[in-house]
């Protein structure tokens, strides 16, 4: 049974408001002095194919390097700058490895300080999976649990449509970074119409970051041609070494396709060709029919 306020009743209830005002003016100055903090989401898919283009004209990432712990320095520097008084909680790097098995690349990415790396899958036609349900995974937890009020998003992809809508719902504000484009778009607009704010990062910003390869020797055709049974045994060797690596249903989705090949897997059976030959197989339409051929001999083979 509660006491009687000695001034009577309307006493009471003004002792009690003020004691829930000044318990509110407390939790408030506690929730001015904890800084805001960011996250920065970095679609490795979308940085390597957009980067890779405008600096190096290509999107294939065996004719560029990446210096991936310069350019996660420059993303910090550049979220320092923008959330001037925010602290970085890490920098999440969302790429594809087959099996989620971390290359060394992406090894070396991991080990770096305050980089969280999350891993897709890659199917046989080098098409990331699950890539875009981590990060509204991460985005929507994060926010939910308040340990983020800013996110960074380094992306261009339409289905991340939802993550962005996700995060908004708990009261996070979320930043769509893009790389400078060439020959059109690379970022869907219903994307850029989610987002709280847009801004491109140009060639100047990667440059330091991103270098072409240089030609190798067969590339620069200064080897002998190989005969067409050489490159068919090359075209078998990477099979096998393929179902070796990547297991037999990797390749269910290819084998319907007979005599073709998806376009990414016939440029990396291409790529590793070459490597073996040490002979560039660019332009010799009657050597790279071999090379498929001993490609789905292979396989039939096995299947």
């Amino acid at each position: 049974m509660n006491a009687t306020h000695p001034d009577g009743p309307l006493a009471a209830v003004e002792d009690r408001l003020a004691t829930t005002n000044d318990l509110l003016r407390r939790m408030l100055a506690e929730v001015a002095k904890t800084p805001s903090t960011n996250a920065i989401f970095v679609d490795a898919g979308y940085l390597y194919a957009a980067a890779g283009r405008l600096v190096a004209g290509t999107e294939d990432r065996r004719s560029f390097d990446l210096d991936a712990e310069g350019l996660i320095d420059a993303l910090i520097d550049k979220a320092r700058t923008i959330f001037a008084d925010s602290r970085l909680l890490r920098v999440y790097w969302y790429d594809g490895a087959r099996r989620r098995m971390h290359t060394t690349e992406q090894q070396s990415i991991a080990a770096l300080p305050d980089v969280k790396v999350r891993l897709g899958n890659l199917n046989a036609n080098n098409q990331q999976k699950g890539v875009d349900s981590l990060i509204r995974s991460d985005l929507e937890s994060l926010a939910r649990h308040r340990a983020i009020s800013d996110a960074a998003l380094l992306g261009g992809d339409e289905d991340l449509v939802s993550a962005v809508e996700a995060a908004q719902g708990y009261g996070a504000r979320v930043h769509l970074w893009g790389i400078e484009a060439v020959g059109g778009p690379n970022q869907a607009e219903p994307l850029l119409w989610e987002v709280d704010s847009q801004r491109t990062l140009d060639l100047d910003f990667f440059k330091p970051y991103v270098s072409r390869r240089a030609l190798t020797s067969y590339e620069a055709g200064d080897a002998p041609r190989p005969t067409r049974e050489q490159v068919r045994f090359a075209g078998a060797r990477i099979a096998a070494q393929w179902l070796g690596e990547r297991g037999r249903e990797a390749f269910a989705e290819v084998l319907p396709g007979h005599p073709y090949l998806p376009g990414p897997v016939d440029q990396e059976l291409l790529v590793e060709a070459e490597a073996i030959l040490q002979y560039s197989l660019r332009g010799q339409s009657d050597l790279r029919r071999a090379l498929r051929d001993g490609f789905w001999a292979h396989l039939q083979a096995q299947f």
